[in-house]
């Protein structure tokens, strides 16, 4: 794994001044992650000498060398072209030497890649990868927020660099907070992944106290069509119906039609099971009081 320098007290970030973009500020954003327990400067220029002397230079310098810690990918040629076809920004050169060990995996870095990385890659890059299915309608993407902090026609540019500054901030916390969630979500997927390999009825997966994100990984297998999990918050438990698509809303079952919007007793004389809350309109979870109870609702279901 890669580790930043050590050498100096004081560091030096060197980027381009001018406007800025989404590509320069997260990959600021991912070195102060990365010299989190140094003193850091950040310049913002286009001045050859100051650039030479920089301890970290992005964005700027037409120089890609990580050795020298140079990720600069507007020279002739570009720096790397990934096999999908995405091509490197700086955002991506950086997080390409320092992700794996900000984030103490090599899986964890390269699905953070794929989240976010490429997509500010791709952009600060000129290539469109996202078709809307509106013409007037486009996604309000992190892209755009970066934008709308650019001064207007009507306001003084003189404090760009602050601004700058502290969108970096704000990158640096977001980045914080994609590397914590995805690195949880990660481990949560091999633990869904255990208990779905040691499941008898592979239809119906159990997961004992804990409410893991089990979205990501029961979709892609074949067998699963129903998850029962507690409700830590009130002692509860449901049964939801696993989706074939993560991003489609259709589960691979609905539970029974006569339980749609139904509740407490009245759920209880449908089913013919005691302690029932709800079953959604959209029958694709209900929640019972019990274990007992929602394994018993799983069941009917899975017969239906």
């Amino acid at each position: 794994m890669s580790q930043p320098q050590t050498e100096n007290k004081n560091v030096t970030i060197i980027t381009h001044s001018s406007g800025f973009h989404t590509d320069d500020i997260f990959g600021v954003a991912t070195l102060l992650l990365v010299l989190k327990d140094q003193d850091v400067s950040i310049t913002r220029s286009r001045n050859k000498e100051i650039i030479e002397k920089g301890d970290y230079v992005l964005d700027v310098g037409s120089v890609y060398d990580p050795e020298k810690n140079r990720f600069d990918h507007h020279q002739e040629g570009g720096a790397g072209v990934r096999e999908n076809g995405i091509p490197y920004a700086s955002f991506g050169l950086i997080w390409k030497k320092f992700g794996e060990s900000l984030c103490g995996s090599k899986e964890v870095s390269s699905r953070i890649d794929q989240m976010i990385v490429q997509p500010i890659d791709s952009n600060d890059n000129g290539i469109e990868f996202v078709e809307t299915i509106l013409a007037d309608l486009h996604p309000f993407d992190i892209g755009f927020i970066t934008h709308i902090f650019q001064p207007t026609w009507k306001e003084n540019d003189q404090n760009i660099d602050g601004i700058f500054i502290k969108l970096t901030s704000y990158a640096k916390v977001l980045l914080e907070r994609i590397i914590k969630s995805t690195s949880d979500a990660f481990e949560a997927e091999n633990l869904v992944m255990d208990v779905y390999n040691n499941s008898l009825d592979k239809r119906l997966i159990i997961l004992d106290n804990v409410k893991y994100p089990w979205g990501s990984v029961l979709s892609k297998l074949p067998e699963p069509i129903y998850v029962i999990y507690k409700n830590i918050t009130d002692d509860t438990w449901s049964v939801k119906g696993v989706r074939s698509n993560l991003f489609s809303y259709e589960s691979r079952k609905n539970l029974p039609e006569s339980w749609a919007g139904k509740s407490n007793g009245e759920l209880d004389k449908i089913t013919g099971v005691e302690g029932c809350v709800f079953c959604h309109r959209a029958r694709f979870m209900a929640v019972n009081r019990t274990k007992e109870g929602i394994l018993k609702m799983a069941e009917i279901a899975l017969a239906a």
